[in-house]
């Protein structure tokens, strides 16, 4: 671990960044450029006294967890990412770990969206990130661990993913979702991650089986949905998806109608926070 150089790195990274380049209000003006060390550590989900002592070269050896999101935080590109790691003593994250970090371009677009859900996918339906609004739409995301990242997976192995969807939109959803993951696997490979998912559903739902035998392919995302909330009730959604140019992550926003009911439904997501969705009885 080079405490110097990455102190100076993690320093410099974040004097370049503006409160507006990460999504936060510019407010009065500073004594000196760039973010402040709080803000840096709040977007990293980590106390500002860790980050500080990380600058001040007396902090502990970062987890390869906590580099992930610091690179995030400080919307480092992947060069820079791999930088990072090497710095604080990790070898540059795998192919695997690697995928999962955000494209810096798709999160500019996603720090100045505030007023409406909006979250960036990988290809294979992990949630890499979310804004509030997706928050109190879908429930916090980043609790999962393992294959049950994905949502993907969630929706063959846990009956509870599919109560934000109305019953007879399922099906469709479930066909939605096999294409999506054939698209990634034949882009990514057998032996892949992709290949991975393939596996485990196949062994542990006779419905996805089913489907991948179809051999629908389709990086599918529905123009218009029906999402249910557990408070609020059915609201229907517009959907649009801008993609990275290698097609591997997406950012999906969700808009309703303006002056509408569902645009009202909405506005009321900032007020009631995220929800769990109840177990499923019928």
């Amino acid at each position: 671990m080079d405490r110097a150089a990455l102190a100076d790195f993690l320093r410099r990274r974040r004097e370049a960044l503006r409160p507006e380049d990460v999504g936060l209000p510019s407010g009065a003006r500073r004594r000196a450029p760039g973010l402040r060390r709080e803000e840096v550590a709040a977007l990293a989900s980590m106390s500002a006294d860790y980050y500080t002592r990380l600058e001040q070269q007396r902090g502990p050896q970062p987890s390869e967890q906590m580099l992930a999101s610091l690179a995030r935080a400080l919307r480092l590109t992947g060069d820079e990412r791999d930088y990072l790691f090497q710095m604080a003593g990790h070898n540059a994250p795998a192919s695997v770990s690697a995928a999962t970090h955000v494209a810096p371009a798709l999160l500019r677009v996603l720090d100045r969206l505030s007023d409406t859900p909006a979250l960036i996918l990988s290809n294979l339906g992990e949630t890499l990130v979310q804004n509030r609004m997706a928050d109190a739409l879908f429930g916090e995301k980043s609790g999962y661990t393992g294959l049950a990242r994905s949502e993907i997976y969630r929706w063959f192995t846990d009956p509870s993913e599919r109560l934000r969807y109305p019953a007879d939109d399922r099906d469709r959803q479930s066909r939605a979702l096999v294409a999506n993951l054939r698209a990634a696997y034949g882009t990514m490979g057998r032996q892949s991650r992709a290949g991975e998912f393939v596996r485990a559903l196949g062994k542990a739902s006779a419905e996805f089986a089913e489907l991948w035998d179809r051999h629908e392919v389709a990086r599918r995302f529905e123009d218009h949905k029906t999402l249910i909330h557990p408070q609020l009730g059915p609201i229907e959604l517009d959907c649009q998806a801008l993609f990275t140019e290698d097609q591997s992550q997406a950012l999906l926003v969700l808009t309703a109608a303006p002056r509408s009911e569902d645009y009202e439904k909405l506005q009321l997501l900032a007020v009631l926070g995220h929800e769990r969705f109840p177990a499923d009885t019928s």
